[in-house]
């Protein structure tokens, strides 16, 4: 008996049960969406398939590692219950692109949300971590896949802060910037000068920089907001400048919880950092006074102004780079 017990013992220590699995992206599972598995996740979404052939869109999804009895700072890539929380979330977030161009988007090793408060007791590491695996999907993107198309980043929140370092490891004062389109960097605080090449994008048909934005109700002056977002760089994601206010009849459309389009859902005022919202008309418009800002929302809110403006900033790419191959 106890030698069985003895090898049972043994069996139990070559398993460790909190391991990671290392990302692998030549392995089909470690991508959620890609050409070569592609789960028609965006299905629903695509009705204009005339700028799938020419662009690519890189898109890397939130924080959904929340759970504050989770003790690890690194969720594994493999984790089934994450990652049907970030084919949720990519679903309704990411299709905002699915028209813009072949969608690329990885699993990663995500960093828990604590990470962005602990810094200096795990989380800068955590974030790190998780960093290494989107710049390793997007180093294979890049040799495997993307043969000079032009690219569109995508993202929000954590994502958006993966994508600010894979911007400057790839593109700021890189030869890859001639490709970029327009990286689209919601939910997170970056400077307008976080960059030294790719500026902030002013105008809804510009090219080769980066728009980002937070979205707050009136009372946004709270802590969230002092710390995190006064004085970043931010434009109005209705009218893709600077404006100071857009009334409701510009708003294009907020993709709702309930999958529905809802137009001219809310007017939007543009201030220091952020941009801030009037109540949107859905329904059960009441429970948005119980939200303290609206940072779940900031891509889902403007989803259809994303849309058109993605598919316009391509367009003004593709008959810019016409015109020079005719000049040539």
């Amino acid at each position: 008996m106890r030698h069985h017990l003895l090898i049972f013992i043994f069996i139990l220590q070559q398993f460790d049960f909190n391991s990671q699995v290392v990302a692998d992206y030549s392995n089909p599972e470690h991508w959620m969406i890609s050409p070569q598995d592609d789960t028609s996740l965006h299905k629903a979404f695509i009705s204009d398939t005339s700028l799938l052939s020419y662009a690519d869109v890189f898109y890397v999804y939130p924080t959904v590692y929340l759970n504050k009895k989770e003790k690890d700072w690194n969720v594994s890539i493999d984790n089934k219950e994450q990652r049907e929380r970030a084919i949720n979330v990519t679903r309704l977030q990411a299709s905002a692109w699915a028209e813009s161009g072949r969608m690329f988007v990885p699993f990663y090793s995500q960093a828990h949300i604590r990470s962005y408060t602990k810094l200096e007791e795990g989380g800068r590491k955590a974030l790190l971590k998780a960093y290494t695996d989107v710049k390793n999907a997007f180093q294979f993107y890049l040799d495997h896949y993307n043969n000079g198309r032009p690219i569109i980043l995508a993202g929000h929140s954590q994502g958006s802060t993966h994508l600010m370092l894979l911007i400057k490891d790839f593109f700021d004062e890189k030869e890859l910037q001639k490709q970029l389109i327009c990286a689209y960097m919601p939910g997170i605080g970056l400077k307008e000068d976080e960059f030294k090449s790719i500026p902030l994008l002013t105008k809804g048909d510009q090219i080769g920089g980066f728009v980002a934005w937070n979205t707050f109700k009136r009372r946004y002056k709270t802590k969230k907001y002092n710390d995190w977002y006064k004085g970043t760089a931010c434009i109005n994601p209705v009218t893709w400048d600077r404006s100071a206010y857009s009334k409701r009849s510009l708003h294009q459309g907020f993709l709702f919880w309930d999958e529905k389009m809802y137009e001219q859902a809310f007017k939007t005022h543009l201030v220091d950092g952020a941009v801030w919202i009037s109540i949107p008309h859905v329904p059960f418009r009441s429970l948005s006074f119980t939200l303290k800002d609206y940072h779940i929302g900031d891509v889902n809110l403007f989803w259809k102004d994303i849309r058109l403006n993605s598919k316009n900033r391509i367009q003004t790419y593709k008959n810019s780079h016409d015109a020079e191959a005719a000049n040539n």
